[in-house]
């Protein structure tokens, strides 16, 4: 899995990449979904969340906590959540503390992650992953993306980019088993 950028202390993420690095056993899913935000400025929409350009962003536009919610048509497991935020660019735009939150819809939403971003410029990861080894994505019909406070007390935020990555689902279809690597996967149909 891809690793949480340059440095972790206590929640508090440092740094960021500025590449984006996947593995290949997650895919992309955000494109499965509807994108709503809780505000945005006329002409930084959540349209430029997704347009894979990190020139544009989103700019809120009212009271914190400042909200991205994204809701799929069917229940999806969820593993991975990267956004790209730039401090040199945004300064105090720049979000500080970001809660991400799922359920099946706006009633019933629960807290999954809360992390502390200090001064990031780069793709941050944030796992959605339990503590628990075995808990290595959640199952969800929405996700929501909560900016909670930004750095320098700034009230609106800038958010360049944002992905979300799933698990691949089972190369050989009609499988019980999950196979892992190269050589199980060759093996496992009789022709």
């Amino acid at each position: 899995m891809a690793t949480e950028s340059d440095g972790e202390e206590e929640g508090k993420l440092i740094g960021g990449n500025q590449n984006l690095v996947v593995d290949e056993d997650l895919r992309e899913m955000a494109k499965k979904a509807s994108w709503s935000v809780s505000s945005c400025k006329s002409g930084n929409g959540v349209q430029f969340l997704r347009d894979d350009n990190l020139e544009t962003y989103w700019q809120s536009d009212g009271a914190q906590p400042h909200l991205v919610n994204i809701q799929f048509q069917k229940k999806v497991k969820l593993q991975l959540v990267v956004l790209y935020v730039d401090f040199k660019l945004d300064e105090s735009y720049t979000p500080s503390k970001i809660s991400v939150r799922a359920g099946n819809g706006f009633h019933n939403l629960k807290e999954i992650k809360t992390v502390e971003l200090v001064k990031p410029i780069g793709w941050i990861y944030i796992s959605l992953s339990g503590t628990d080894p075995r808990d290595t994505f959640i199952n969800t019909f929405m996700l929501q993306i909560a900016i909670l406070s930004n750095h320098l007390n700034g009230r609106d935020t800038h958010v360049r980019q944002i992905k979300i990555y799933g698990p691949r689902l089972n190369p050989v279809p009609c499988q019980p088993f999950q196979f892992t690597s190269q050589e199980f996967i060759k093996y496992s149909i009789l022709r």
